[in-house]
């Protein structure tokens, strides 16, 4: 695996990138030798943050962890990462998909019997969408009370997604077709 370590307010001391490389290193039989992963260290005031990015084929495996300690960051987010690739595994298999960046032996696994990592959709809910500015479906998610919104942009008739991001800022999903 190819790892890109930056850091941000941080130096990135040898000690940390062989910590780093030593914890997802147990992620190696998952993937192909040419997988790229992406590390950024930073550092707020007394937060710890790591954010590790894997790009496969056309998804992104992702996890952001912040602690008072980066090594303490850099087991929570292995942990997350790890989670997510049971996930994305059964995800795979149920649809049949080829496996892009995945190694055979990450199918070949003996299947974890536990069914909190099987993704279920319980509810589905239809809504009708009217057209609204961005500042506006904010003012509407705060009213319903909930993290984020759907609504149709007024501006470029697309269907996007406000969201609450932790400190107190709104975050705007736009659709990329590719």
């Amino acid at each position: 695996m190819n790892y890109i370590i930056s850091g941000k307010n941080i130096d990135v001391t040898p000690g940390l990138k062989s910590t780093i490389e030593q914890k997802l290193g147990k992620l190696e039989r998952y993937f192909t030798p040419n997988t790229e992963i992406i590390v950024t260290l930073s550092v707020e005031k007394e937060r710890q943050k790591i954010e590790v990015t894997i790009p496969v084929k056309g998804h992104i495996i992702r996890s952001e962890q912040v602690s008072d300690d980066m090594y303490v960051s850099i087991d929570l987010v292995e942990e997350v990462i790890e989670r997510q690739l049971r996930k994305y595994k059964n995800k795979l298999i149920a649809r049949q998909q080829e496996g892009g960046n995945f190694q055979s032996e990450f199918f070949e696994a003996e299947q974890d019997t536990s069914n909190n990592d099987e993704i279920k959709i319980i509810r589905t809910k239809r809504f009708g969408i009217k057209p609204m500015f961005p500042e506006d479906a904010c003012v509407q998610m705060e009213l319903l009370g909930h993290n984020f919104f759907v609504f149709s942009n007024a501006e470029t008739d697309e269907v996007n997604v406000v969201y609450k991001r932790k400190n107190n800022t709104y975050g705007l999903i736009e659709p990329e077709f590719q």
